[in-house]
């Protein structure tokens, strides 16, 4: 079954996102409860949290030290919001070790993300990624490392350099940000499903399962249109019987 004869659903995310990686767990769980879940096919779309942040090869940027200078808080504050966030993520069944992490600038990831998707490997991808940032610590700012993190899951050095080079990949990024000021998104996670129905944030397995159901009726119907003869005429049939 092609692509576009299943119900699609979109998701605007970061690799940087705490809860965009606890509301992908949560709509996997959700997708793992639904009946028709052959029918669904889901697309990653890029966002970038931080767009401006200046990537300074060979430095890593410690993620607690970055976000309380960033938004004016005390290191104690932004500890305890990740102990908070920490808490949440393992009822997911998800390890978070924000002690280890660092700032990254996001764009080269979803570039590769793309390419990825491309080739079948996008949902791969980026649990990968996701992993390496939250749980393992790893600096994808380092080329080398988010290069290491691709070739594992099955990208070649040569998809690696056509998504990092040139402008073809940076434009579809571009585009997905671009796409999400269009439909009003200003914040991650966000999905969207079959383009009517969205989700804010990274809400319990519930919420996306009954989303879910609400979205595949309507797509169900909307395969099978009835047609209702108001006014009937001559004509001629595939036969050749004109009448």
């Amino acid at each position: 079954m092609a692509n576009n004869e299943k119900l699609r659903v979109e998701v605007w995310s970061d690799i940087v996102c705490p809860f965009c990686y606890i509301g992908k767990k949560n709509y996997e769980k959700a997708l793992s409860d639904f009946g028709s879940k052959d029918d669904i096919v889901l697309e990653f779309k890029s966002f970038q949290l931080d767009p401006d942040f200046r990537q300074d090869p060979g430095k890593r940027h410690d993620l607690t030290k970055s976000l309380a200078q960033k938004y004016r808080r005390s290191e104690a504050e932004i500890e305890l919001m990740q102990s908070q966030i920490t808490a949440t993520a393992k009822a997911s069944g998800l390890t978070f070790n924000f002690d280890k992490a660092v700032t990254f600038n996001t764009f080269n990831a979803h570039r590769l993300l793309h390419i990825a998707g491309e080739k079948g490997l996008g949902n791969t991808l980026q649990e990968a990624l996701f992993t390496a940032y939250f749980t393992l610590g790893k600096d994808l700012g380092d080329p080398e490392v988010l290069r290491a993190e691709a070739l594992r899951v099955g990208l070649t050095e040569e998809d690696i350099e056509k998504a990092l080079s040139g402008d073809d990949y940076a434009y579809k990024v571009n585009q997905d940000i671009q796409e999400a000021g269009n439909l009003g998104i200003s914040g991650v996670p966000f999905f969207v499903f079959n383009r009517k129905y969205g989700v804010s944030g990274a809400q319990p397995p519930q919420v996306f399962l009954d989303t879910l159901k609400a979205a595949y009726e309507e797509w169900e119907k909307s395969k099978t249109i009835t047609l209702q003869t108001v006014a009937q005429g001559q004509s001629c049939d595939v036969d050749g019987n004109c009448s």
